[in-house]
């Protein structure tokens, strides 16, 4: 059975049932990979990556998931397809989607990827544009409910999310958007502390109200009693044109022991990395026992194997 066609472009577009179904997936699927079990459900489906930023997480998760699932992979960079540019956005979307199955893109503006997606015939995928970053979220949530919050069976248990404290520390970027949509769904609320003139656009990130989460001036405030201190770099790609003026503005949201010190004792640290250590983040902090990066950057491969079985198959 081939369900209703749906797309991923960010966290919203998906209910709390249906991520509940996802980490519990995305738990089955790992237990497999760990125990060298075949799972191939995606058998003669193909992925089309298109990419017109460059990554290293996200080509080797989609591209190894994808493989593992039992499909094959297109894999296009800017030189091959900049979307928009030798055609209309429009007639790529025509075409690659009557080739493949299922297509994933990491580009610039979110209209770009909402205008594909638009005029696909199969699931389109967002993996990652300047305004959100969804699978990372998923990744992430995947990982603290691993460590924090599993029920008496093992299983991933999303209900043990509300009332968490999400702390984001940095740039008011892609990253944050998603974590604040992940935490009007998911029922838990986000602290966010960013520089002045950083701060997140809360109507990009289109929320229904304001009641997830909580602003600081002081990143100490912020992390103040969080289950999770999280951050990332402090010039994305595509502003490196900032890097100068940014590393004066963020150097008081450096996240380091002290910070740490100021959230719940048993409080988990993730980035997405790729991380700069002595300026987002100190070493002691990322290479320490609360971090959980190295979980968290695997865990990607993970939840979007499970994303994909989903979005081409329904529940299983």
């Amino acid at each position: 059975m081939t369900m209703a066609l749906r797309h991923y472009l960010q966290f919203s577009d998906f209910s709390a049932d249906e991520y509940a179904y996802l980490f519990e997936r995305a738990a089955l699927i790992k237990k497999k990979f760990k125990a060298y079990e075949k799972h191939h459900p995606l058998a003669d489906r193909t992925l089309a990556m298109i990419f017109e930023k460059a990554s290293t997480r996200t080509r080797v998760s989609f591209e190894a998931g994808m493989y593992q699932l039992g499909g094959s992979v297109v894999h296009l960079t800017t030189g091959d397809s900049q979307l928009g540019r030798a055609e209309p956005i429009e007639d790529s979307a025509k075409v690659i989607s009557r080739m493949v199955d299922l297509v994933m893109i990491r580009t610039y503006g979110q209209d770009k990827i909402e205008r594909f997606a638009e005029h696909s015939r199969v699931p389109v995928i967002n993996g990652l544009t300047n305004e959100f970053h969804p699978c990372q979220i998923l990744a992430d949530i995947f990982t603290f409910l691993e460590h924090r919050g599993t029920n008496s069976e093992g299983k991933p248990d999303p209900a043990s999310l509300k009332g968490k404290v999400v702390a984001w520390v940095g740039d008011g970027n892609n990253m944050a958007n998603t974590w604040l949509q992940a935490a009007e769904l998911l029922g838990f609320t986000v602290h966010l502390s960013t520089p002045s003139g950083y701060e997140v656009d809360q109507a990009v990130a289109g929320l229904r109200s304001g009641d997830s989460y909580k602003v600081f001036k002081d990143p100490m405030a912020a992390c103040a009693g969080a289950d999770l201190v999280t951050t990332d770099v402090w010039t994305s790609m595509g502003y490196e044109a900032e890097n100068e003026a940014r590393k004066k503005a963020f150097a008081d949201w450096c996240v380091d022991a002290d910070m740490m010190k100021a959230a719940r004792p048993d409080a988990l640290f993730m980035h997405c990395l790729p991380a700069h250590r002595g300026e987002e983040v100190e070493a002691d902090v990322i290479d320490g026992p609360q971090s959980v990066v190295w979980d968290e950057a695997e865990n990607r491969m993970h939840v979007q194997k499970a994303l994909m079985e989903y979005l081409l198959l329904g529940r299983l």
